[in-house]
């Protein structure tokens, strides 16, 4: 086994930056967080590969803040990932932004593979198995143990390899062009802004009756993030979500009764336990009652319920959804790739006042279709809708 060692300081990354200026062609790139053991989703591992440099490991909390050096180096040519939109975050927060990409992942995903894990496209294009032993470990352990090191090594030393396969691949399928656009979606997207009430996304928060329950939830949620980004720990690893919704069911009295809930567990849920109960009596003190159920205006209803609801919708989703399945075997891809159901869904909802292709494809694009998606399904989905035989809204309104 190789041995491997990890830049820890800002004069060995200048060095290591140097070293890679000097390499050709693309560089691969992937990052190590400690998810679900830490709070933040910061890298704490870069890996980067560049024929000729060979595989360079960088510590960033080591390293500080400045990765300027890493950026002049490679900032000028394609980063190569597989599965870009977990990495660009955590990279974005050191200050390291690619000019272009390519996703392996996402390109197998274009090419139909029905299995798109690294391990499975590395087998698959070079005939190479990888040991995948270590992707839900710890990340912030330090120091990093050797086998640790070499599994990292391995994410990026192959994927220039990959990435020269699915290249040619994707222009024997004609695909290139798709790809091309999907990167750049994946490279220029907007975060998701966060959510309004974050706290409702606590599971088991369906099984918490009445507005009082929901203020002492909200505010135990409240405390344990507070405790979470202090201590830079997941959330879920000081009180599980069960352990808070099971303290609340059990509608304690005292603090006493509290620490004897047998299912209230986790790490904090007893050293922290004047923490929880504060948050127990600011819940039910709390004037500002949150309400029970919360509507969303931006969504539209479950398809479930459309048949009652809106059966015009209905039935243009209905006349849609096989047509728009069925170009997707047709281009040898997953479905969700050629174009994903919530768009479909919308558009089948509120569809433009004229039903045809430019309609159908501005309607897309403004939800954010890309160009070749657009080509592959504007007129197949106005097609649809005409034979569903149920015009959009507005088209219903003006014959009146």
């Amino acid at each position: 086994m190789a041995e491997y060692t990890v830049i820890t300081d800002a004069d060995a990354l200048r060095a290591a930056a140097a070293h890679l200026a000097a390499g050709t062609g693309p560089v691969a790139v992937d990052v190590e967080r400690a998810s679900g053991f830490r709070y933040s989703q910061r890298a704490y591992l870069v890996q980067v590969f560049r024929r000729g440099a060979g595989v360079i490991l960088i510590d960033p909390p080591a390293v500080g803040t400045d990765f300027s050096s890493l950026q002049q180096a490679i900032g000028d040519v394609e980063w190569v990932f597989h599965a870009a939109s977990q990495d660009l975050p955590s990279l974005r927060e050191l200050g390291l932004e690619p000019p272009t990409i390519f996703d392996t992942e996402l390109a197998s995903r274009l090419l139909g593979r029905e299995r798109v894990g690294l391990g499975a496209v590395v087998e698959e294009t070079l005939g190479i198995t990888l040991a995948k032993a270590h992707s839900a470990s710890d990340w912030s352990t330090r120091p990093l143990p050797q086998a640790w090191l070499e599994y990292a090594a391995l994410d990026v030393e192959y994927l220039i390899d990959v990435r020269d396969i699915l290249v040619q691949q994707l222009a024997d399928a004609g695909k290139t062009e798709f790809a091309e656009q999907e990167f750049s979606a994946v490279l220029t997207r907007e975060p998701k802004p966060p959510r309004e009430d974050p706290w409702r996304r606590l599971s088991g928060l369906h099984t918490v009756r009445g507005r009082r329950g929901l203020a002492i939830a909200r505010a135990l949620w409240l405390a344990r993030e507070e405790l979470a980004v202090t201590q830079d720990v997941s959330p879920g690893r000081l009180v599980p979500d069960r352990a808070l919704v099971a303290a609340i069911l059990a509608d304690p009295k005292t603090k006493q009764q509290l620490a004897a809930v047998k299912e209230f567990t986790g790490r904090a849920s007893r050293s922290e336990l004047d923490r929880w109960w504060a948050a127990f009596e600011a819940g039910r003190a709390d004037l500002d009652l949150p309400p029970e159920r919360v509507r969303n205006t931006d969504t539209i209803p479950p398809v479930r319920a459309w048949a009652d609801r809106a059966p015009e919708a209905d039935a243009r989703l209905k006349a849609a959804k096989p047509a728009i399945d069925e170009v997707a075997q047709s281009l040898h891809m997953p479905v969700e790739n050629l174009l994903t159901p919530e768009l479909l869904r919308r558009v089948a909802w509120a569809p433009p006042a004229v039903i045809g292709a430019d309609g159908i494809g501005r309607a897309l694009a403004e939800l954010g279709a890309r160009p070749w998606q657009i080509e592959q399904t504007a007129q197949v989905i106005a097609e649809a809708f005409v034979e569903s035989g149920q015009p959009s809204p507005e088209a219903s309104e003006s014959a009146s």
